[in-house]
């Protein structure tokens, strides 16, 4: 950054000839940064126990599976056996399900680490005199940021807000092309 890293710290409150309104937007960009970083590494670790967890049971369920398989159909055990494997059904069902969540997480995670990035390399435009008035770096970063998407819907949003679109609407299609294509989870 070219803005004098020795001075830090917002000083709207009390201004002096070399405060810049440049240095406070760049000084709330990077804190928003570094709150999606810290919450995305909190889930992180959170999703890490969870995977853990849940890969320790889908093996215990396999364990289990194996054994009720080996029992006797004898009258004696015929009802428990069913029973337990139906109830072995079940869990297996409900872990797969939490797998399902944790890919939704995956790419929750994915998106916010796309905007911190987009915040960092808007900071650092905003920053350099030689770039902020530049309309070709403006064009640059809007490729930069394009470039980060990875999904058809995201890039439509995207462009439509470019060539004029309201944020907000373009959001709400962006919303409704999601729930529309339902349920479809895609690792990028």
């Amino acid at each position: 950054m070219t803005v004098s890293e020795d001075r830090r710290g917002s000083s709207a409150h009390s201004p002096d000839l070399d405060w810049s309104q440049v240095r406070e937007t760049v000084l709330m960009l990077e804190l928003a940064v570094g709150q999606i970083e810290s919450a995305l590494k909190e889930g992180n670790s959170s999703v890490e126990v969870l995977t853990d967890s849940f890969t320790s049971m889908a093996g215990y369920m396999r364990m289990m599976g194996s054994a009720l398989e080996q029992l006797p159909d004898t009258p004696a055990t015929a009802q428990l056996k069913e029973s337990l494997i139906g109830h072995a059904g079940e869990v297996a069902g409900r872990v797969q399900r939490s797998i399902v969540a944790f890919q939704f997480y995956d790419k929750l995670s994915q998106r916010l680490a796309h905007v911190s990035h987009s915040l960092q390399a808007l900071g650092t435009l905003v920053t350099d005199q030689r770039k902020l008035y530049n309309p070709f770096e403006w064009v640059a970063l809007q490729e930069k940021i394009r470039a980060k998407y990875s999904t058809r819907e995201e890039i439509d949003m995207f462009n439509a807000v470019m060539q004029g679109m309201p944020v907000q609407e373009a959001l709400e299609n962006y919303k409704a092309e999601m729930k529309d294509k339902g349920d479809d989870v895609e690792l990028f």
